[in-house]
């Protein structure tokens, strides 16, 4: 006598309901679908349909090659693409889930330690971030809490906390004063002195003043500030008024090409008065958008109580950040581009931007319609704006005309105390060669004639900003 009724499944036959994404939608419908596009579809699409839609809308975006406008970068190898693609769904706030992945991250920050001549790089308090912007305002944090600990007995009743900065800095310290209630105090351009001067600097601090932002690489022309020139004036102001300002550097951009091809600039943790360092994994640290990172000379300078501690390897990892959940690819991606190139190869890539920066630069210098600001041999960037006399075109038509054949070429104004000078700024990165250089070159001096035959500029877009901030 059977047990159970012959009738009924064998349990291996139970319906299961499977992963949507895994079944194709209707197939005939994906033929006639107009989907909405700004609310959710009633149905699915396939897959392939799906991909077409989004595919042809982005080919409306510029080319990110032809972009000389952005520091990001835009071209990797594919072994990297492949190394990105591996971690992409690994989120590393979760360290304790994937520990081989925040291993990644401890070792970049030693090395970056090592680079910029941490006094230990071995014990270097230092985390990535989402971008230099991030990093930016963590280590602003770091700066105003130190500060507000030497002035518990007046903040925040009677003290006001302030930041020296140059007008050139990027908009990020702008939106760190703002966000975290910081008088910013910028020291203005001026005459063909295109960023922070270190006297006028040390004139803005005060008892209130929480740190001096030193920027290595301006993104307005290229440049470096002076920091070790900064440092001196800040310790002559310590000795002479017991005012101990710390330094921090925003080394976006120059962190990661200064080391390499200028190794006698004193910028970094050389000079004792630097508390703090920034840099873009993302910029000319030839990692795709997505990866910043802050160090700090020693435990002594960030705060205690603005770090974390959570489990890692059956130990303890200390984490200070604004953002969460994250992919650990492009922290990945970062550990292979150190490991690829190293310190010779990193040399081979930035010497190489900054030579086809500097011919770039030569070559429109020789033009009589430009005037040069900068040639691109800090970093691999520089600035120009027409020549006195040119009235039939400003550089904001320069900039449009160039549009037309694909390149993205920004043209702004200066801030104060420039805000009479508009250019136009060429950022060389890896991956744009001398002869994608050439093809820039020949479309620039075959727009000429036309330009030169205007009856006068059309002049700035009503709405565009005063300055140019990427």
């Amino acid at each position: 006598m059977a047990l159970h009724k012959g009738d009924r499944a064998p349990s291996g036959d139970r319906p299961r309901r499977v992963n949507p994404f895994y079944g194709e939608a209707d197939p005939v419908g994906g033929m006639t679908a107009s989907p909405p596009r700004h609310r959710l579809p009633d149905d699915p699409l396939s897959p392939s349909v799906a991909h077409r839609f989004v595919h042809d809308e982005l080919m409306l975006d510029g080319n990110a090659r032809l972009n000389l406008a952005t520091f990001v970068t835009t071209w990797m190898e594919p072994e990297a693409d492949l190394v990105m693609a591996e971690c992409r769904e690994k989120n590393i706030v979760d360290k304790d889930e994937y520990p081989l992945t925040a291993e990644l991250e401890r070792r970049c920050v030693a090395m970056l330690a090592d680079l910029w001549h941490a006094p230990d790089p071995d014990t270097t308090i230092g985390c990535s971030t989402t971008g230099s912007s991030e990093a930016c305002m963590l280590a602003g944090m770091a700066l105003k809490r130190r500060w507000a600990q030497r002035n518990a007995d007046r903040y925040p009743a009677t003290a006001r906390p302030n930041l020296v900065m140059g007008a050139n800095v990027q908009v990020c310290w702008e939106k760190f004063c703002t966000f975290w209630e910081v008088e910013p105090r910028r020291v203005p351009m001026e005459g063909d002195r295109y960023h922070l001067d270190p006297a006028a600097a040390a004139e803005l601090c005060d008892e209130n003043t929480i740190g001096v932002v030193a920027i290595l690489g301006s993104t307005f022309d290229g440049s470096y500030e002076p920091v070790a020139e900064l440092c001196t004036v800040l310790d002559d102001l310590a000795e002479r008024t017991g005012l101990d300002v710390p330094v921090h550097v925003d080394g976006a951009s120059g962190a990661m090409v200064a080391p390499f091809l200028d190794a006698d600039l004193v910028w970094d943790f050389r000079l004792p008065r630097v508390a703090s360092i920034n840099t873009s994994g993302h910029k000319y640290g030839l990692v795709y958008p997505g990866v910043g990172w802050a160090l700090w000379r020693d435990r002594s300078v960030l705060p205690e109580e603005l770090v974390f501690h959570v489990d890692y390897l059956g130990g303890n990892m200390p984490t200070f950040s604004l953002n969460f959940s994250r992919p650990g690819a492009q922290v990945a991606a970062q550990y292979y581009t150190f490991l690829r190139l190293g310190r010779s190869g990193f040399r081979a890539v930035q010497q190489t931007a900054r030579d086809v920066a500097c011919a770039m630069s030569d070559a429109i210098g020789e033009m009589r319609e430009f005037r040069l600001l900068s040639r691109g041999d800090q970093l691999p960037v520089f600035a120009f704006t027409t020549a006195d006399g040119i009235e039939a075109f400003d550089v904001y038509d320069v900039s449009r005309r160039l549009r037309e054949r694909g390149w993205l070429v920004p043209a702004y104004a200066f801030p104060p105390n420039r805000t009479d000078l508009s250019v136009l700024r060429v950022v060389c990165r890896n991956g744009f060669t001398l002869d994608l250089a050439e093809l820039f070159l020949a479309d620039l001096r075959g727009l000429l004639p036309d330009l030169n035959g205007q009856q006068g500029p059309a002049g700035a877009p009503r709405n565009m900003a005063t300055a140019f901030h990427h």
